[in-house]
C-alpha cells in the first residue's frame, strides 16, 4: 500500500509541476563574463546590493574585484562573509539582517552552493517576513516574489545557479532539508571559468561527483522530461571527458570550462526531474558528520545504483553510451556495470574514499528514519526502498 501511495504521489506531483511557472536564470558564458555583470545590476536599478559569500572566496581575493567594479557605479555594496559549508539557518538570519539595515534591494550569491543557498535563504525570507526557515521547508511554501538574485558559482557542482532549491542546515536538530519553490531559481547566473582555475582539487574532485550525480539521479527518475534527459545526457558526457583533467591540472581553462556548464545542465535537470536515494542519505551524513555534500554523494552513488539492480539497466547503459565508455553491441546490463564500475574507478583516480569512517551504528536508525522520510514519497525513484534496505546501505557504506 505504502508503495502505490509513493507512486500515486509522484505522478500528481509531476503533473502538477507541469503547470509551475519554470524558467531559467539569464546566463554570462565564458572567460572575463564577470565583468559583465556590474553593468546588468546597474540597469536593473539595484542601487544597494547585499553579496553573500564565505571566508574562503575572501581569503582567494576572488571578490574584492568584482566589488571594486560594482562601486564605480555608485552601487552600495554590503558583504556578508560567515556562510559556512552546509548553510544554516544563522547564516541567513545574519546575512538577513545585514540585507535590511543596508535597505538592499538586491542580492549576490558569490561562492560555492553553500553560499548560493544561503543567498536563496534570504531571498525567500525577504518575500515571506511572516515565515521561518522551518515553515518553508519543502515544497512550494515561498510562494511570494523574492529580490532580484545574482549567482556567481566558483566552484563545479552543486548545479544551484539554475534550481529551486535551498538546501539548508539546522545545526540544533542535526538536520539538513530543502526549501523548494521557482521563485529561488536565481535571475541571472556567470558561469566565468577564471573564477575556478584555483580550486583545490579536492574540492575540483568532490563538486564534480554532486554533477554526476545530479545527472545521473534525475535521468533514471521516473519524472524526468526530454529536456531534462539531454540535460543529463550531456552533463555526463561533459563529466566523464573534462573531470580528470580539472583534477588533475586545474589551471586547464578548457576543462574548467567544461565542468562548470556539466554543473549547471545537471542542475537543469534535477530541479525538474528530481534527485534519489543517494541524496537523502548524504544529506544525513552531512547533517550528522559534516561529510562534504560532494563527497558523500561521490561514496554512496554506486552503492546506490547496485542497490537498484535491474531497475536501472537501461537507462545506466544509455549513460554509458553518453560517457563513452562502453561498446555498442554490449548488452545493457553489461553497459550498467561498466558505467558503476567507471563511477568507482574515477572516485578512486581522484582519491575519493569509498567508504564513510563517521558513522556511529547508534546513529542510523535516525539517519534512515531521516533518509526515508525525505525521499519518499517525494523522489520519483527507479525502485522505492523502504527503511531495511536503506539500512543495508548505511551498513555498506560505513568503515
Amino acid at each position: 500500500m505504502r508503495i502505490c501511495y509513493y507512486r500515486s504521489y509522484q505522478a500528481i506531483y509531476k503533473i502538477i509541476s507541469t503547470f509551475l511557472p519554470w524558467r531559467y536564470p539569464s546566463l554570462l558564458e565564458g572567460e572575463g563574463s564577470l565583468d559583465e555583470l556590474p553593468a546588468i545590476i546597474k540597469d536593473k536599478q539595484v542601487d544597494c546590493l547585499l553579496i553573500v559569500t564565505d571566508q574562503g572566496i575572501i581569503s582567494a581575493g576572488l571578490l574584492y574585484p568584482f566589488v571594486e567594479q560594482v562601486k564605480s557605479l555608485s552601487i552600495d555594496v554590503c558583504i556578508y562573509d560567515k556562510t559556512v559549508p552546509n548553510p544554516t539557518i544563522q547564516n541567513i538570519e545574519e546575512a538577513l539582517e545585514l540585507y535590511h539595515s543596508n535597505r538592499c534591494i538586491g542580492i549576490v550569491a558569490f561562492g560555492g552552493g553553500s553560499s548560493i543557498d544561503c543567498a536563496k535563504g534570504v531571498a525567500a525570507r525577504v518575500a515571506r517576513p511572516d515565515k521561518r526557515i522551518s515553515e518553508m521547508r519543502g515544497q512550494l511554501k515561498v510562494k511570494k516574489k523574492t529580490p532580484l538574485l545574482f549567482a556567481v558559482p566558483t566552484t563545479s557542482g552543486t548545479g544551484s545557479e539554475a534550481t529551486l532549491a535551498a538546501v539548508i542546515s539546522h545545526t540544533e536538530t542535526q538536520e539538513k532539508y530543502a526549501v523548494n519553490d521557482p521563485v529561488l531559481i536565481p535571475d541571472y547566473a556567470v558561469l566565468d571559468p577564471l573564477l575556478t582555475i584555483k580550486l583545490p582539487a579536492h574540492i575540483t574532485a568532490a563538486t564534480g561527483m554532486d554533477a554526476l550525480t545530479h545527472a545521473v539521479e534525475a535521468y533514471i527518475g521516473r519524472s524526468n522530461t526530454e529536456e531534462t534527459k539531454q540535460c543529463s545526457l550531456q552533463s555526463v558526457n561533459l563529466i566523464f571527458n573534462h573531470l580528470p583533467t580539472a583534477y588533475s591540472d586545474g589551471l586547464n581553462k578548457e576543462s574548467r570550462k567544461s565542468m562548470q556548464k556539466a554543473s549547471y545542465l545537471a542542475g537543469v535537470a534535477f530541479t525538474r526531474a528530481y534527485v534519489g536515494y543517494v541524496h537523502a542519505i548524504a544529506h544525513t551524513l552531512s547533517a550528522f558528520y559534516g561529510v562534504p555534500h560532494g563527497q558523500a554523494n561521490a561514496i554512496i552513488l554506486p552503492h546506490v545504483l547496485e542497490y537498484y539492480g535491474s531497475s536501472v539497466y537501461k537507462p545506466l547503459a544509455e549513460l554509458a553510451e553518453a560517457a563513452e565508455i562502453c561498446a555498442s553491441e554490449e548488452s545493457d546490463k553489461e553497459k550498467a556495470v561498466k558505467f558503476i564500475r567507471s563511477i568507482k574507478e574515477l572516485n578512486a583516480a581522484m582519491n575519493i574514499p569509498d567508504k564513510v569512517s563517521d558513522i556511529k551504528e547508534e546513529d542510523i536508525p535516525l539517519m534512515v528514519e531521516r533518509a526515508h522520510k525525505e525521499a519518499n514519497p517525494l523522489y520519483p525513484v527507479p525502485k522505492i526502498l523502504l527503511k531495511d534496505d536503506l539500512t543495508r546501505l548505511y551498513h555498506l557504506i560505513k568503515e
